[in-house]
């Protein structure tokens, strides 16, 4: 983030040493957070701004958070708001829109003491109880307008005295206190307090040496956070090997946060120099999910939080930041994360392939591409990423830009392993790397495809790719290029008849179209839509799971049957036209009964790692 951290390192020596006294910086902003009634997740929230013009100052709660693409309206939990001046005089605040309020009449010192409101533990929200305090600054935090610049300094208060601080804020000598550079920096540092587990180990060698921090706030047992720690290790050293090096992490340290206690929210969220990860489910339950999201949050330490879209520079919090490459910064980022799993030998390639063709499935049978192509579904960010609306929105136009932009990587690599020896997706990433992330330059969709062009020494090719699989929609053809790996793309289920991409709910004795049947399919044809009660599928009453899948295993791709339903109080009759289940899937050639060739293991191999021949 080159426009927020160019002075970082300059900022940060002011903050360590006397110099501040001395220099024209402007005097820090100064947080405290207490949590007197954490029982009914308040916190008690101070800061103080000193040194300010004549002006009036306008204080507001973001609206946005680093990692999200959607608007979050913050202020709703912030409430008995007071301010005082330098000399404990109150001050009046007047609040004329719903995100912030505007103090007049102060003496250059104003301190404003706020309630906040947190329940809702994710990488977004802010959660606090008798267990923990989980903490995303934008959620927690409300700022002044025109005091960016300033270093900020923070306070926390724990409730219980065994309460520890887990964090990417620079520490100081009060185990409880932290800096940061300036407002930008601040409000992308996550912050936990609890009672957590901690393990560490290192990274890099003389000075780029770093320390790798894992601090998990759960409810299991310290084998179970050993077992974890040794496969986020692997998995590390691994995401370290492709690129070639670690980013230059600020005071030497990046910071795994990680929540696993039934009361928090599934997510994870990248940072500059931390990851969130949090999971409603002990470290036994969540299994492989753990290092799954562990590997995808941290190949964004350099894709993103430093090889970054131009549209995200800088972060503005009073609005959603959407940018037309989320397919390269998020789905890029989802193809790496299980590959660098793999490739660290922490998961099986049968269960890799798995995920491979439940990729190749949304994009080859789904519906959503004849809508907009990746940069289409990357500016549809802010209307899906996490944020819903009372209105319900039709699912057949949209398909993730994380799946979208981990197809498109998929062909990618495997198109560069094809046509140019000794090139594949890890070169392009790494002269991303060198080019953009490493001097933290942003680039733009036209930065990308000039990258590409250079790696493969063909322009031409670069153009193509990007003329009609990004701006565009078209798609290359997965099945020979997944052979070369000895890998087949075959159906799933090529004799079964298939009514559509929905599947039937059973409540009580009513069977219901439970999901948005896809344009083309025989549920969407004969007029069925979600919520609809079949009443009857070729004269059999249905009225169990049981009845519909003997129903319908009678039936093969081409036959008819006659179906009965029930929509919005009318019933309904048509004639339903099966097919055959489009539904595919990616096997080893082992699996289907055939030998790959030597060739084709060495190129399995390469990609997938030396393992993957063998199990």
């Amino acid at each position: 983030m080159k426009t927020i951290f160019a002075t970082c390192t300059a900022t940060l020596a002011l903050l360590a040493g006397p110099a501040i006294a001395q220099s024209k910086a402007p005097a820090a902003t100064r947080y405290e957070i207490a949590f007197p009634n954490a029982v009914h997740h308040e916190a008690q929230v101070t800061v103080t701004w000193r040194d300010l013009g004549p002006a009036p100052l306008r204080i507001q709660m973001s609206r946005s958070s680093p990692g999200r693409y959607a608007i979050h309206e913050f202020a709703k939990n912030v409430y008995s708001l007071a301010a005082k001046d330098g000399r404990g005089r109150a001050l009046a605040m007047t609040r004329t829109d719903p995100y912030g309020w505007t103090i007049p009449g102060h003496d250059g010192t104003v301190s404003v003491t706020y309630t906040l409101f947190g329940d809702h533990g994710d990488g977004t929200y802010a959660q606090i109880d008798a267990t923990h305090a989980h903490l995303n600054m934008p959620a927690t935090f409300l700022w002044a307008v025109g005091q960016d610049a300033r270093p900020i300094s923070v306070r926390f208060v724990p409730f219980d005295a065994k309460w520890k601080v887990a964090t990417q804020l620079q520490p100081t000598g009060d185990p409880y206190t932290f800096a940061a550079p300036n407002f930008q920096y601040f409000m992308d540092s996550p912050t936990e307090l609890s009672n957590f587990d901690l393990r560490e180990w290192q990274v890099g060698e003389g000075p780029t040496r770093a320390t790798i921090r894992l601090a998990v706030h759960h409810d299991g047992s310290p084998a179970d956070l050993d077992r974890f720690a040794a496969s986020a290790k692997k998995v590390v050293a691994q995401h370290i090997a492709m690129w070639g090096e670690h980013p230059a992490y600020d005071f030497g340290t990046y910071t795994f946060i990680a929540d696993y206690v039934p009361q928090i929210s599934g997510d994870g969220m990248e940072h500059r120099n931390s990851t969130i990860i949090s999971q409603p489910r002990s470290f036994t339950a969540a299994n492989f999910a753990q290092i799954d999201t562990l590997s995808h949050e941290f190949f964004h330490s350099w894709n993103v939080e430093r090889i970054r879209p131009a549209e995200l520079e800088p972060f503005d919090f009073t609005r959603a930041n959407p940018t037309p490459s989320l397919w390269l910064a998020e789905g890029f980022t989802q193809y790496y994360g299980p590959l660098m799993i793999r490739r660290a030998g922490e998961s099986a390639v049968d269960a890799y392939l798995r995920g491979v063709g439940s990729t190749v499935n949304a994009l080859t049978t789904g519906t959503a591409r004849r809508y907009g192509g990746p940069q289409e579904m990357s500016l549809r960010a802010p209307f899906v990423d996490a944020a819903k609306s009372i209105d319900a929105t039709n699912p057949n136009i949209f398909v993730s830009y994380y799946t979208y932009g981990a197809g498109l990587a998929l062909a990618l690599d495997l198109t560069l392993r094809q046509r140019y020896p000794g090139i594949t997706l890890d070169t392009f990433m790494r002269h991303l790397w060198q080019t953009f992330g490493k001097p933290e330059r942003p680039y733009t969709r036209a930065d990308l495809s000039r990258a590409l062009g250079e790696v493969t020494k063909d322009p031409a090719f670069a153009d193509a790719f990007f003329r009609t699989s990004v701006d565009a929609e078209a798609l290359p053809d997965y099945a020979p290029l997944l052979d070369q790996a000895g890998l087949k793309l075959r159906p799933a289920n090529p004799t079964a008849a298939w009514l559509g991409n929905v599947r039937l709910k059973t409540t009580g004795n009513d069977v219901r179209v439970d999901g948005a049947p896809a344009p083309d399919t025989p549920l969407y044809r004969a007029g069925l839509d979600n919520g609809d009660q079949i009443v009857s599928l070729g004269g059999t009453v249905i009225t169990s799971d049981a009845d519909a899948a003997a129903a319908l295993g009678r039936y093969k791709p081409g036959q008819t049957a006659d179906i009965t339903y029930r929509q919005r109080g009318l019933d309904r009759r048509a004639t339903l036209t099966f097919v055959a289940d489009p539904t595919v899937e990616v096997v080893r050639y082992e699996t289907a009964g055939v030998k790959p060739t030597a060739q084709q293991l060495a190129f399995r191999a390469a990609w997938l790692g030396p393992d993957a021949v063998a199990n």
